[in-house]
């Protein structure tokens, strides 16, 4: 038997006025009673505010009352609520807001994937031979319908499209691309880090801003396998620059029988002299300047799914339905049926009814009168607040059109007693939540990303906000 020979550390003990606050604290039932969730979930929630205020107590701090308990309970399942994925106002004037999930989908894109995903479908049962079938030919027709390539394959996002293509067509060699296009877009993502994984070695030529047509071909070895052209996303360079256009490459790559690849990420369609993305090359066009392959988002400026496509040469496409990584990027059933729908409106020329090609066509007359009525309705010179409809500029996003703007009306608000961060903070916190910019001091409600259906909703949510 061990006996220990020194001194224990006496236990701490509460005096009587600590131990008179502890019992004022609600138990967890009494706090439970007056939460509204999950009973797992609530239960979590009033320990975790009880347990605050118990620290509160030992802190010397008076007991916090059973409302100001249940108050801190409610915070806690209010802040579980605001991490649930879940639907928001866009009011910032940015089409494809990346951190707002991008391009959204509209009645004939939804239908198409709540037919699909709520029972069984043909994904990769074949309805002719009653055999197993492929799930990537259900989009392939429609692409090559759209974009003139003899082939195609979708899977979940472009940064997929390229490592598969890269991997499956290059991996071990070479690829030729500018300095100029080693870019990075959102989340530091790079496309040199992409190559890399893809198992290929960079050969960078030419400059930061400008490259030539000889710097390409004084690159080309035996170990090249392709000239890598990569569209600028999220950047613009003006001034003393220069870049080869995909025409140029195209033929160096055939005189040298090497593969031409271009990744040309905004998936635009539109061509027509109107067209507000008519500066925004297309993918016919890089198909026409001899890619092999072309790659682009879904969920850009095409107004569909999250998805990557990959289009060109047959050979080619073949090939990366071979490969191992196909299974890894696979899209589901749910993002096959939307991006499906998505190119039916374009083949039957209604556009018009996908979301993103609706607003960027809106016309700047229909955005001034609605921003005249949205501010007609926040404004409350006797609340302390002020709304007035704004002419300003808003902007593409996504990797969409670097450095354009899209002229559109917001409603500018102010109030005397809250400043702009306040109002945006307050305005993110609602039910639903409305996201909105600040400039020079000023919220604004970009009407251009607003639908016109949620114009009185953001109406009925400012007035809330904004009360003094």
């Amino acid at each position: 038997m061990l006996v220990y020979a020194g001194s224990y550390p006496e236990p701490a003990r509460c005096t009587v006025n600590e131990q008179s606050k502890y019992r004022k604290l609600p138990s967890v039932d009494v706090v439970l009673d007056q939460l509204a969730a999950p009973h797992h979930v609530a239960v979590q929630a009033a320990r975790a505010a009880i347990e605050e205020a118990r620290q509160e107590v030992a802190a010397g701090r008076p007991a916090p009352t059973v409302a100001q308990v249940v108050a801190k309970a409610r915070l806690a399942l209010a802040g579980d609520e605001r991490r649930r994925l879940q639907r928001v106002i866009n009011a910032t004037g940015i089409l494809l807001h990346t951190n707002l999930g991008r391009a959204p989908l509209g009645p004939q894109q939804l239908e198409a994937v709540r037919a699909v995903a709520s029972g069984y479908s043909n994904l990769e049962f074949d309805l002719g031979t009653g055999k197993r079938g492929s799930r990537y030919t259900h989009t392939r027709a429609a692409i090559c319908r759209l974009t003139g390539a003899e082939s195609a394959l979708v899977v979940n996002n472009n940064a997929a499209a390229v490592l598969l293509m890269l991997s499956a067509l290059c991996r071990g060699k070479e690829v030729i691309i500018s300095r100029g296009e080693l870019i990075e877009i959102g989340g530091e993502f790079r496309i040199p880090d992409v190559m890399r994984n893809a198992g290929v070695t960079l050969v960078e030529v030419g400059t930061t801003n400008r490259t030539h047509p000889s710097d390409y071909a004084g690159a080309i070895g035996p170990r090249t396998a392709a000239i890598f052209k990569v569209h600028p996303s999220n950047y613009k360079m003006i001034g003393f620059t220069k870049d080869v256009p995909g025409r140029e490459l195209g033929r160096l790559a055939a005189n040298n029988g090497l593969l031409f690849l271009h990744d040309l990420g905004s998936g635009n369609l539109e061509a027509s002299p109107g067209s507000p993305f008519r500066h925004e090359p297309t993918i016919l066009d890089a198909l026409t300047d001899g890619a092999d392959l072309v790659t682009f988002s879904g969920d850009k400026l095409l107004g569909g799914p999250q998805a990557g496509v990959i289009a060109g040469k047959t050979t080619l496409i073949d090939q990366l339905e071979r490969d191992p990584w196909l299974r890894a990027l696979r899209v589901d059933k749910m993002t096959l049926a939307a991006l499906g729908a998505t190119l039916e409106l374009y083949l039957m020329d209604l556009s018009s009814n996908i979301p993103i090609a609706r607003m960027a066509h809106m016309s700047l007359h229909d955005l001034e009168a609605r921003a005249k009525a949205l501010a007609s309705a926040i404004d409350d010179p006797d609340a302390g607040r002020k709304a007035s409809a704004v002419a300003v500029t808003g902007a593409a996003g996504g990797g969409a059109l670097p450095g354009e703007g899209f002229d559109s009306w917001a409603v500018a608000v102010e109030c005397e007693h809250l400043s702009a961060q306040a109002i945006a903070e307050a305005l993110r916190l609602g039910d639903p939540p409305v996201i909105a910019r600040i400039e020079n001091d000023r919220l604004l409600l970009d009407l251009r990303t607003i639908a016109s259906e949620d114009d009185s909703l953001v109406a009925r949510l400012a007035g809330r906000v904004f009360s003094p």
